[in-house]
């Protein structure tokens, strides 16, 4: 059990906005001083260490290099990491890469599906990126608290196209669901109707009651529904290149069994039989300057694999040539996930970090 007192002493300085800081600056600082090749040393020293300072319930402001504003409670390693930014106003708030591919991928969108839009980390980024073409964020979101802390965000960046919405994303619209686990661990579990349950409803069910008849984009971190959500979206997946959406989403071991290989699994024979190219993202799950380097992608059947159930982002085009632009790399046989205390050859930008 943690000593009472150090957690008092701890609670106190997160009491002193500057105490704070300052505290938080010294165990950076301890990150950086130290090798320990192998550990972890966010996960399993310096980061508890700021989980104390900040009580579940508190809401913290921090601003993007951009001048982008963010609300957020603190509930997640999103935003322990975010708060631990390096520099203190980074260019973006969660995954370095999937945020700066994403505003990529928009560029010229009218309308966008992001199912999962948590506080609107990803989602603030695309809406400021379309918003001069009059393009639209549809934002799913079931957890309130979090959805409140999207609207809010919108607000505070003057933001008018995010439609926030409490529906979960699935293969049909008349399920009920409710939420299992902790805000951003959390997955969607049928239900009875009941006052901790919410509807479903398809991308294609909703977009025709929004008179919505073509999607530029398609994000979805939704803990296992991913597969669920993109046959709800059929429709527009069967669409010719140029007009289907790009598609960024996540895989995880403990929904996808990816034992016979990425491209063997259901949601991947998904979306190549629609005609689409896969490739894993490479990048943090965390908050990390990778500003410069360029957005790796890796082939699916050139993934590895390896290594506890983990989760990536992938993501899905119908045309590969959008990667042949400059701030692209396809690069092969290395992992997705990018690892400070892991093997440098498969865990490591290949220019290095």
């Amino acid at each position: 059990m943690p000593d009472p007192k150090a957690l008092e002493a701890l609670a106190r300085i997160g009491e002193v906005d500057d105490w704070r800081a300052a505290f938080i600056r010294q165990l950076i600082a301890f990150e950086h001083a130290i090798e320990a090749p192998g550990v972890d040393v966010r996960e399993t020293l310096t980061g508890p260490l700021v989980d104390a300072l900040y009580d579940d319930d508190q809401v913290v402001r921090k601003m993007l290099s951009s001048g982008v504003m963010f609300e957020f409670l603190y509930r997640s390693k999103i935003a322990r990491d975010f708060v631990m930014s390096e520099p203190e106003a980074p260019d973006h708030a969660w995954e370095p890469m999937t945020s700066r591919i994403l505003v990529n991928l928009a560029k010229g969108a009218k309308d966008v599906v992001i199912g999962g839009a948590y506080f609107g980390d990803h989602a603030v980024l695309i809406a400021r990126e379309i918003a001069g073409n009059g393009g639209v964020v549809h934002a799913f979101e079931p957890n309130t608290q979090q959805r409140g802390m999207l609207m809010k965000n919108a607000e505070l960046n003057g933001l008018s196209n995010i439609r926030p919405r409490p529906e979960g994303l699935w293969h049909d619209s008349t399920t009920n669901l409710k939420l299992v686990g902790y805000d951003s661990f959390a997955n969607a579990e049928v239900a009875q109707a009941g006052d901790d349950t919410f509807r479903t409803v398809t991308i294609a069910d909703y977009l025709a009651a929004a008179g919505v008849d073509r999607l530029d984009l398609i994000v979805l971190d939704i803990e296992g529904a991913e597969l669920g959500a993109l046959k709800g979206a059929a429709s527009f997946l069967a669409q010719p290149a140029g007009q289907a959406p790009a598609i960024l989403f996540e895989v995880h071991r403990h929904y996808v069994d990816w034992s016979n290989g990425l491209a063997n699994t259901e949601i991947a024979k998904l979306l190549t039989g629609h005609g689409y190219t896969l490739y894993g993202l490479r990048d943090f799950n965390s908050n990390y300057d990778l500003a410069g380097k360029p957005i790796e992608l890796i082939p699916m059947d050139d993934i590895y694999l390896e290594g506890p159930p983990h989760g990536f982002n992938m993501v899905a085009v119908k045309d590969p040539k959008v990667f042949d632009a400059p701030g692209y790399s396809i690069v092969k046989g290395v992992s997705p996930k990018y690892l400070r205390h892991k093997d440098p050859k498969l865990h490591h930008p290949l220019g290095g970090l």
